[in-house]
Formats: structure tokens, sequence, C-alpha cells
């Protein structure tokens, strides 16, 4: 049987209290269990034992070089399942001086924003398969800029994302 999803995701940090407080605060997730240097949190309404793992390794490690000087993962996204919630993430995200970017990639709506160790991550809401049709496909040739009330208006503020569909090619 092939992959899955991802289960969870586990990253570095100067500070493990801090860090923990940004995800609590940006995103939600709570704290399922910790260790000295180390917690593993969980977003609401997963049902993974965590979703996402913090190592402390101290106040004197250097910004990561992915993509600048090596190789190394961009970012990891997250999905929320409606655009309301997505707009609240970015306010949410804007407020904390996290947000540095948001892009319609026309099947995916997604925000970009940096944690305290100024790694990356995205939350994105996935267009329902039941809503992807021509027009929608053909937006996936370009990247434009995310027009949140556009699409809430187009697709429903309320309307559950298409999470873990099949796009069509």
């Amino acid at each position: 049987m092939p992959v899955q999803r991802l289960n969870h995701a586990v990253l570095y940090v100067r500070d493990v209290e801090r860090s923990v407080a940004f995800y609590r605060e940006a995103l939600g997730f709570e704290v399922v269990m910790s260790l000295p240097g180390a917690a593993f949190l969980q977003a609401a309404g997963s049902s993974n034992d965590h979703d996402l793992g913090l190592f402390e390794i101290g106040a004197g490690a250097g910004p990561s070089p992915a993509g600048r000087t090596s190789v190394g993962l961009y970012h990891l996204a997250w999905e929320v399942d409606t655009l309301d919630e997505l707009e609240r993430v970015a306010a949410r995200l804007r407020e904390m001086g996290s947000l540095v970017g948001a892009s319609d990639h026309s099947t995916t709506k997604a925000l970009y924003a940096r944690d305290p160790d100024g790694l990356e991550f995205e939350v994105s809401w996935l267009v329902p398969a039941a809503l992807i049709d021509e027009q929608v496909l053909a937006g996936r040739t370009s990247i434009r800029p995310l027009d949140l009330a556009a699409d809430k208006q187009r697709f429903g503020g309320r309307t559950r994302g298409g999470v873990g569909v099949s796009i069509p090619a």
C-alpha cells in the first residue's frame, strides 16, 4: 500500500517554550507531551498522536541555510477547512508579524508565514473537487495574489475545502 499522507513534522528550534507559544497562538496547536528540551503538539481536530515535534538546540543556533546555500526543506503546509478560517488565520498571523505572503494557486488558496526561528510554513484551503471546473484548472498556469473576498464570494466562506481530494489533470 502506498504512503497515505504526512503524519507529523519535527523541527529543530532555538527555544522550545517560545516555539510552543507561537504555534499555540498562531495555529491553535496544543501540547500533548513534553520533555526537557522537547514538545509534541497536536492540531485541533487531528487524529494524529502529534502533528508537530519541536526539539530545542539553543539560542546560539544559526539560521537554516536551506534554499540559500544548501538543499533542505522549504516549508510545511497545513490545511484549514474553510475560507473563513483561512481569513481568521491570516488576520492572526498579520497581528503577530509572521505573515510574509499570500497566493492564489487556483486550486489552492495559500498563506505563507515564518515562525520565531524564521522557518517558513504555509496554511492553505483547497478548492473542493466538486467545485473544480475548467476555469479553476486553467488558473493553475500562474500564481496570483490571494483575494479572499473574491474567493469567499465565489466559493462561500463556510464551504468545506477539499482536504485530501485528488485534482483532475
